[in-house]
């Protein structure tokens, strides 16, 4: 039978983890776009993982999966990996896959596990991040399922067993359903992890990496950048969504600098 969650205000028991295809290296210099504090550390030997020290997006009264759509997104603009974000209530599971400028997709379980997402939205999930189109979707079709017993943080736990086959593995301690407290305090116990956070605007723009002559890659960073922070922002507004809205809008102004940066040098 299901696990029962322990009763707690949904604040605590409410969780989220964040999972990019690539190295930790590759994902530093973009973390600070969540504009929180986040720990980074590998999850295996193509993907890392951020973990939010805490639970920011309760500050403005978000719902967790609205935040994490916002960050999902933030972070695949431009990248030239995914994103898949984990996420959890008292109520609801669910993840969101993320790439590039392409809508995103994911699915959701209530508490004890009853799905309620579209089956062919795993299928698509399954296609985008590259797995067996035969084993693995056979694999994943149980989720989609009635089974009662299984819950929610059961379904993401199974869910990411089969992703260790595309590489995935989460660290110890990182484990669907665990509060948000927990989660940080596994993070930093890691001992790869690192801490990041997000130095305010005009030092993100100070610390990137100046060539000497201008890029085409990082003109259409910039570019892909405000192409996304519109949207997203006008998204968060029309939702009254704080974590969308400032996401949105730190896309806007890191796109903005970073292409009146660009067009000020001359191209390579």
């Amino acid at each position: 039978m299901p696990t029962p969650r322990e009763p707690d205000s949904d604040v605590a028991s409410a969780g989220a983890l964040l999972f990019c295809r690539a190295a930790p290296a590759d994902v530093r210099p973009v973390a600070g776009l969540l504009r929180e504090r986040v720990h980074l550390a590998p999850a295996g030997p193509e993907w890392s993982v951020l973990v939010p020290d805490g639970t920011p997006w309760t500050r403005a009264g978000e719902p967790v999966d609205r935040v994490l759509a916002g960050w999902a997104t933030a972070l695949a603009v431009g990248a030239p990996w995914p994103v898949l974000a984990l996420w959890w209530d008292p109520d609801r599971s669910g993840y969101l896959l993320a790439s590039g400028f392409r809508r995103g997709v994911g699915y959701v379980w209530l508490a004890d596990g009853t799905p309620v997402g579209e089956d062919e939205a795993m299928r698509t999930f399954a296609a985008r991040l590259g797995l067996d189109p035969v084993l693995d979707v056979q694999s994943l079709e149980p989720l989609t399922r009635a089974d009662p017993a299984a819950d929610a943080d059961d379904r993401l736990r199974v869910l990411l067993a089969i992703l260790t086959r595309a590489g995935l593995t989460a660290p110890r301690g990182l484990t669907p359903g665990a509060s948000a407290a927990s989660l940080s305090a596994a993070a930093r116990a890691l001992p790869d992890a690192e801490a990041v956070e997000w130095p305010g605007r005009r030092e993100t723009v100070r610390a990137e990496p100046a060539p000497e002559g201008g890029s085409l890659t990082a003109r259409a960073l910039a570019a892909a950048h405000l192409a996304a922070g519109l949207p997203l922002t006008l998204w968060g507004l029309r939702r009254h969504s704080a974590a969308l809205t400032a996401v949105g809008a730190v896309l806007l102004v890191h796109g903005a600098l970073g292409l009146v940066r660009e067009l000020r040098r001359p191209l390579d």
